[in-house]
C-alpha cells in the first residue's frame, strides 16, 4: 500500500495496515483468482539499476537453489492437510521447526487472519526466514542472497501439481527498504503496544529490536515461552484498551500491558513453543544481515560512482572520500559482529534455557569447533547471548561475498581488536580472554582467512584451520 492510499484511510483502518508490523514481515499483493500471487517487475524499486541490479534473476539464495531443484525434479514439496507445504518447505530449506516464534500483532498482507488467538508463526536458519499464517493463503519467505541481500518470495498454499516459489518485489520492498532495515533490502523486528485484537494501539510507538535493545522493551506483540524467571518484557500481553476513554489515556493504558488470560491453541502449530532463546538469536541475526548487506551495497556503489567519474585507474589508491562511504558501515559491522553494546542478561536466569531449549541445543550443535571444542554458536545466557562474542554469521556466504576492499577492511579491523592492538573504549567490554578465545576459534575454523591473519597466527604460534579439517567439512 502506498503512503498516499494510507493517508486516505480512517484511523481504524490505518491500524489494520502494514504499519503495525511487529515482526520480520514480508509484504506482497495477492490475487486469489489466479495462480499469480506475487507482484514483480512493476513500478520503481530502489537499487534496481546498476551497480546493484536488485531485480536480476542471477540469484544464489537458498530458495532460488531449491526452485532449481524443483524444476529439475531433484526435489519435491509435499502437501499436508492443516499445514499445507510448510513442513516440507522447512525440511527442504533446512529450517528447524524448533526455531518457531509466534507473533500476534497484525502483519503482512494476511493480517486479517493474525490475532492473539491465531498468531503468525516464524521460522529461521542462518539464511532464511519463513512466515506462516493460520489458514493463510501463502507462505512468506525472505531468503538471503550472498550479493543482493534479502530476496522476497511467496508460495501459494493451495494444493497444486507443481508448487513454485514466486518472487515478490514491489510491495515487499516498500516496507523492507526502510530506516529499520538500514536502507537496504532487509529484515527487522518490532516491539509494539498491541490491542486485544492484535492491532497497534493508536498513538503509541513501535521499537526496532536488535541485540542492543533492553529486554524491558522487547517482544510487544509476541508470545514468549521458556524459563523466564525475573524477566520483565512486553510479550504475552495486550493493552487494556477498555480503560481508554480519550486520546490522553492512550499512553497510560499502553504502559500497563495486561497478560493474556488464555493463550493460543498450540495444537494448530508445528511446535508448542515461541522459544525465548530463538527470540534472542533472531534479534541479533536480523540486523547482522542488514549490516552485511549495507556494507556490500555501499562498497559496490562507491566503486561504481568512482569508476563512472573516470577517476579509477589500475593500481591507484582510492580517495578518502570514496573509502569513507563503505568504511563507515564496515566499522558498524565490526562493532555489531563483536556484540559491542549488547544488552546485558545478568540476573535474568536465562542460562537455564541453554539445556532446556530444543532450539538452543540444535543451534549450538551445528557450530564449527576448534581443537578445544569451542564454537561461536555456544550459548552463555548468563551475562550475554553467546559464550564467545563474535557472530556465527562470519561463516555465512553473505559475509564471504563482501566485496573488496571492504572485506579486507573488516578483517583488518577484526584482527586489530582481537589481537589487542585496538584498545579503544569502543571495545572495552571485550576482555583479553574473550579476544583471545574468539581469535583462536576463528583462526581454527574460518575458511579463506586473509594472509595478514595467517601471518599473525604463525608469528604467535596459533593454530590455523588445517587442510584435514577443511576436507572433513561438508561442502568443502
Amino acid at each position: 500500500m502506498c503512503s498516499r492510499m494510507f493517508d486516505q484511510l480512517t484511523p481504524a483502518a490505518r491500524r489494520l495496515t502494514l504499519r503495525v508490523v511487529a515482526t520480520v514481515s514480508v509484504a506482497a499483493v495477492v490475487s486469489l483468482a489466479s495462480a499469480q500471487i506475487a507482484v514483480r517487475n512493476q513500478g520503481y524499486i530502489p537499487f534496481g539499476e546498476a551497480p546493484i541490479n536488485y531485480r536480476s534473476n542471477d540469484l544464489k539464495d537458498p530458495v532460488a537453489k531449491l526452485e532449481k531443484r524443483l524444476e529439475d525434479g531433484k526435489a519435491t514439496l509435499t502437501y499436508e492437510p492443516g499445514h499445507g507445504y510448510l513442513r516440507s518447505v522447512l525440511q527442504q530449506l533446512e529450517v528447524p521447526i524448533d526455531s518457531q516464534t509466534l507473533v500476534f500483532s497484525k502483519t503482512s498482507f494476511q493480517y486479517p487472519k493474525i490475532s492473539p488467538e491465531h498468531p503468525r508463526a516464524l521460522y529461521f536458519n542462518d539464511d532464511v526466514y519463513i512466515g506462516s499464517v493460520h489458514e493463510g493463503k501463502a507462505i512468506e519467505i525472505v531468503s538471503f542472497d550472498p550479493s543482493q541481500g534479502a530476496i522476497f518470495y511467496l508460495l501459494d498454499e493451495r494444493k497444486v501439481d507443481k508448487p513454485a516459489f514466486q518472487r515478490a518485489e514491489l510491495d515487499c520492498t516498500q516496507c523492507h527498504i526502510a530506516a529499520g532495515t538500514r536502507g537496504v533490502p532487509g529484515v527487522l523486528l518490532r516491539s509494539v503496544y498491541p490491542t486485544r485484537t492484535g492491532t497497534l494501539m493508536s498513538g503509541t510507538r513501535s521499537l526496532i529490536t536488535d541485540q542492543e535493545s533492553p529486554l524491558t522493551e522487547r517482544w510487544g506483540g509476541w508470545y514468549i515461552t521458556g524459563r523466564l524467571t525475573g524477566i520483565t518484557h512486553m510479550g504475552n500481553a495486550t493493552v487494556d484498551d477498555s480503560q481508554i476513554v480519550s486520546a490522553s489515556d492512550t499512553h497510560a493504558a499502553a504502559t500497563k500491558l495486561v497478560p493474556f488470560a488464555k493463550p493460543f491453541d498450540a495444537t494448530a502449530y508445528l511446535s508448542t513453543d515461541s522459544d525465548v532463546v530463538a527470540h534472542l538469536v533472531l534479534a541479533h541475526q536480523t540486523q547482522m544481515h542488514n549490516l552485511i548487506t549495507l556494507t556490500n551495497y555501499k562498497t559496490r556503489m562507491a566503486l561504481y560512482s568512482h569508476a563512472q567519474a573516470g577517476q579509477a585507474s589500475a593500481g591507484s589508491a582510492l580517495p578518502d572520500s570514496v573509502r569513507q562511504q563503505f568504511e563507515r558501515p564496515a566499522e558498524q559491522l565490526v562493532h555489531y559482529l563483536l556484540f559491542t553494546n549488547e544488552a546485558p542478561l545478568s540476573g535474568l536466569g536465562l542460562e537455564a534455557n541453554a539445556s532446556a531449549s530444543a532450539f538452543a541445543k540444535d543451534f549450538a550443535a551445528r557450530g564449527a569447533r576448534d581443537a578445544h571444542g569451542r564454537s561461536l554458536r555456544e550459548f552463555d545466557l548468563n551475562t550475554r547471548i553467546f559464550r564467545y562474542p563474535c557472530s556465527y554469521l562470519i561463516y555465512s556466504d553473505a559475509f564471504d561475498a563482501l566485496p573488496e576492499p571492504a572485506k579486507g577492511f573488516v578483517y583488518h579491523r577484526l584482527l586489530q581488536v582481537l589481537s589487542g592492538e585496538d584498545k579503544s573504549p569502543d571495545f572495552a567490554q571485550l576482555s583479553a580472554d574473550d579476544r583471545r578465545a574468539v581469535l583462536e576459534i576463528v583462526l581454527a575454523t574460518k575458511r579463506e582467512l586473509p594472509e595478514e591473519w595467517t601471518q599473525y597466527a604463525h608469528a604467535n604460534h596459533l593454530a590455523v584451520r588445517s587442510e584435514a579439517a577443511r576436507a572433513a567439512e561438508p561442502n568443502s
